[in-house]
């Protein structure tokens, strides 16, 4: 039984998820998720120490398995980060894009973490004590018809932060959003140049993209306490795109 507390961390082999794993290990125990890259998940595993476990999220089996074995094996769920996510497979205007994207879309990154934060608070209402992070995105806000399917499970995201904060505060589990901007991962390798030249035009206020620990750091903070007295915060970690500027 680990005497650190325990972190689940999904999507954690890559991108965002990686660096928060790697932030959270210094201190924590980490169960992190993957779902289909297993050497990434596996380099993860020896660079950190961290548990890996396949999981697909939107799948109601696997998130069982996932609390299962981290209360199995340690007794105890500290934090759960909400990080996994994907992408359209296809950007098509929202005219013509289908329902099976939507679903697809929807169920990995809405439906997956609003039930996986179900099945830890639970297990959290128990101990008397933990902490949620949801990892929403700008797209929580920002309009991107080429991909709403992506917009819209963010937004939701975002409302279910405000629901869970909302209903675990009595509890003594607190529940925050990390709202990340245009970050350097995978998932924008294709337009990464074009966004690159767009921070440095003035869309983004610090005139450069993000890293994956410009999220972690802010989770860091989380994890040790220093906000909960804030349930329900969101942290902008975007470098200012969410001001309004004349």
């Amino acid at each position: 039984m680990s005497t650190k507390p325990v972190a689940i961390v999904t999507g954690a082999s890559r991108g965002i998820g990686r660096g928060i794993a790697l932030e959270l290990a210094r201190t924590h125990t980490v169960i992190g998720t993957y779902r289909g890259r297993r050497d990434a998940a596996e380099s993860l595993q020896a660079e950190c120490g961290a548990d890996i476990l396949q999981c697909d999220i939107g799948s109601p089996a696997d998130r069982a398995a996932l609390i299962a074995y981290a209360v199995e094996k340690y007794g105890r769920i500290d934090l759960l980060v909400n990080n996994a996510g994907i992408a359209p497979r296809e950007r098509k205007d929202i005219l013509e894009a289908s329902e099976e994207i939507f679903d697809e879309v929807l169920d990995t990154n809405l439906k997956g973490p609003y039930f996986l934060t179900q099945l830890a608070a639970r297990q959290m209402l128990t101990q008397g004590s933990g902490r949620v992070v949801f990892v929403t995105s700008i797209s929580a806000y920002t309009a991107s018809v080429m991909r709403g399917e992506y917009c819209v499970s963010k937004a939701g995201l975002s409302m279910a932060v405000q629901l869970w904060a909302a209903r675990l505060a009595p509890h003594n589990v607190q529940v925050f959003e990390v709202r990340p901007g245009i970050i350097r991962t995978d998932m924008i390798e294709k337009v990464k140049d074009i966004y690159e030249e767009k921070a440095k035009n003035g869309l983004l206020p610090q005139n450069r993209l993000g890293d994956p620990a410009d999220v972690a750091k802010p989770i860091r903070a989380i994890a040790d306490g220093l906000i909960d007295y804030g349930t329900g915060t969101v942290i902008n970690a975007d470098g200012g795109f969410h001001l309004r500027i004349l």
